[in-house]
């Protein structure tokens, strides 16, 4: 029997679903797009409803087991970090990479998984610097090939068909490539790895590195990018982020050090305009971190952005942000691309933040500040055999979304009490503006190497030209000690106190400890700034001191927008939390409450004319995706 509607029954549908209903929306890639935007249009879930929203389901990672098991054996306790990874959807299925080194694919209506890859890289024992971790995958198709591409914390990148869940056995050695080969150098893969997405654009899967940023030796393996062809797997080119000689920018390392010092490596995410054909690459800091006597020079491109040509590899233009770096202010976050209009000119631009907290923003094709970037004067290093830059680049539009270097303005001072006993504090350091360098007495840095901004990123609104920044205010000390000889060829090594706290354990510096900036690309100008989080405001006001208001706290997810709401998640003085703000002013328009600590970002997309919101939350031995929708 045919079920018949009638004509007005028909027409309510109809509005019903122009309401409602949202065609099916993917997020291919980390950041939503390759321009690391974190934005998109959806409007379903908007101010309105998103109290309404509820778990349409979750998926327990399937590390918890794994974990359950090695918690049982006597000598073997590998412990997942932070579950870090933001899905992917592709066509109503959703692509996820677990901390230990799985793929999975799952269902992205229901959460019912598909297939499960393991690539076993968390047997190869604890990875380089961070531990077990993983942000994301990248996706390419051309024609029915249809391909996922996993780099991992054990060195290899790795090529999965999207409908078997099995490696492409064209690809490589059976599927997988070595990546601590064709370096240039002999690699020990206990100091190297991945965490980051391959970046997937115009035929290119571009891979980057993590390494170990604790050295005991000047010689580390080199961070250098390379693109690899995504049917055959071969190095198509080869970028070097410490140039070889006769290489443009080789002058920079002083008495042949390029030939030794590694790291200057990009470790976080990557970013293309894939009609440009143009990739973006933020660099860090060289071989050793708070030292550079055995690296003189500017030491191009360490703490740079470059843009290359991403089919041949070949570099475009570069703005180097730190020079000859001694703060491990390596640029954290995926540039953003954004189309602003600044004077009435349209401009294609990208917006790079930094752990310092500042916002450079370059003509992306021609790699032209938009505004002014001016060299000044910073202090100088007290440290034999150091030499520091004499100037380094001060954006002067947009100002600071963080706080910078330690002085009146920054200390503490909800009572004169306690700021004498702030100044006690940090009488025994070194201290000043931002760039002050590390010394053997020790220097207090604001923002310290956790940032101002962090490896989650901003967010960007096409419509508004509106720019989100979540961003943390952390001072520490970073103290030269001798190394030991024979331990190491390293001159310095940081050691000693590394770490500073307030008086009457209260931070050190005044408040927010961590903020949510909205900046006007179009103009340069902050549009507004909130606390992130109520952060330790019942413990000030419980030390009788006048109610100060939310004092914000460190956040480590980004943001995600849509065209309604801006969406980031917190733990927040002991409450996990999603909240959705008012993109126009910061307030909060809702809370959700989650069931474990998040250190992901959020992303959203729709399938079957229903909108979701997609987290993972949780680390160790309990590991989720947790998704939401409306009922």
């Amino acid at each position: 029997m045919i079920a018949r509607i009638s004509l007005k029954t028909s027409i309510t549908l109809i509005f019903i679903l122009l309401a409602y209903g949202v065609h099916a929306q993917d997020w291919p890639s980390y950041g939503g797009d390759n321009g690391s935007r974190k934005y998109s249009a959806l409007d379903q879930i908007n101010a309105a409803n998103v109290s309404q929203l509820e778990t349409a389901w979750v998926w327990d990672s399937v590390d918890n087991a794994t974990v359950a098991d090695n918690l049982r054996q006597e000598n073997f306790r590998a412990m997942p970090a932070g579950f870090k990874a933001t899905p992917i959807v592709i066509d109503g299925v959703m692509y996820i990479p677990t901390s230990f080194g799985r793929v999975v694919a799952l269902d992205a209506a229901s959460g019912e998984q598909k297939w499960v890859f393991d690539t076993e890289a968390w047997q190869a024992g604890r990875p380089a610097n961070l531990g077990y971790n993983s942000r994301g995958v990248g996706y390419w198709e051309k024609g029915d090939t249809k391909r996922i591409f996993y780099a991992t914390n054990d060195s290899y990148l790795w090529s999965i068909d999207v409908e078997t869940g099995q490696p492409d056995s064209n690809f490589g050695a059976q599927g997988k490539v070595d990546l601590t080969l064709g370096l240039g150098r002999e690699i020990d893969r206990r100091q190297y790895g991945v965490v980051a997405p391959p970046l997937v654009s115009n035929d290119m899967v571009i891979v980057n590195s993590i390494i170990n940023d604790g050295p005991r030796t000047k010689e580390m393996p080199p961070g250098h990018v390379r693109g690899f062809n995504p049917l055959t797997g071969e190095i198509e080119w080869i970028f070097h982020t410490i140039p070889q000689a006769g290489e443009f920018g080789n002058e920079t390392w002083e008495d042949g050090s390029w030939e030794y010092t590694g790291n200057t490596n990009s470790w976080t995410i990557m970013s293309a305009d894939d009609e440009l054909g143009i990739a973006y690459i933020p660099i860090g800091t060289p071989t050793n971190d708070w030292f550079g006597g055995q690296r003189k020079g500017d030491n191009l491109f360490a703490e740079s952005l470059v843009a290359i040509e991403i089919a041949t590899g070949k570099r475009l233009w570069h703005f180097q942000m730190v020079h000859h770096g001694l703060w491990d202010y390596d640029l954290p976050a995926a540039p953003t691309l954004v189309d602003i209009t600044v004077d009435g000119r349209p401009i294609k631009a990208v917006a790079q933040i930094s752990k310092q907290g500042f916002t450079y923003v370059f003509d992306r094709i021609s790699g032209e500040p938009v505004w002014p970037i001016e060299e000044r004067a910073v202090p100088q290093s007290s440290v034999p055999g150091e030499t520091v830059s004499a100037t380094q680049p001060f954006p002067t539009k947009p100002a600071p979304f963080a706080q910078q270097g330690i002085s009146d303005e920054t200390l503490i001072d909800f009572t004169p009490q306690l700021r004498r006993e702030a100044l006690q504090n940090i009488e025994s350091f070194d201290y000043g503006t931002v760039f002050t360098p590390p010394s053997l007495r020790g220097t207090i840095n604001l923002p310290g190497w956790g940032g101002g901004g962090w490896w989650t990123g901003a967010s960007f609104d096409p419509e508004t030209g509106f720019f989100y920044v979540p961003s943390a205010a952390i001072p520490i000390v970073s103290q030269l000690v001798d190394a030991d000889p024979e331990k190491s060829n390293l001159q310095y090594t940081r050691g000693g106190t590394q770490n500073i706290g307030g008086p009457q354990g209260l931070p050190l510096t005044k408040p927010p400890y961590g903020r949510i900036t909205a900046i006007n690309l179009n103009t340069g100008d902050h549009e507004w700034m909130v606390p992130h989080g109520e952060g330790i405001r019942q413990k000030i006001i419980d030390m009788g001191i006048l109610d100060p208001g939310p004092v914000g706290g460190p956040s480590r997810t980004g943001p995600v927008l849509t065209k309604t709401l801006l969406f980031i998640a917190q733990s927040d003085n002991g409450r996990d939390v999603l909240r959705a703000y008012d993109k126009a002013n910061g307030e909060i328009v809702h809370e959700i409450e989650l069931p474990l600590p998040p250190s992901a970002t959020p992303m959203t997309y729709a399938v079957g004319n229903k909108q979701y919101l997609s987290l993972a939350v949780g680390g160790g031995q309990d590991s989720r995706v947790i998704t939401l929708a409306l009922p």
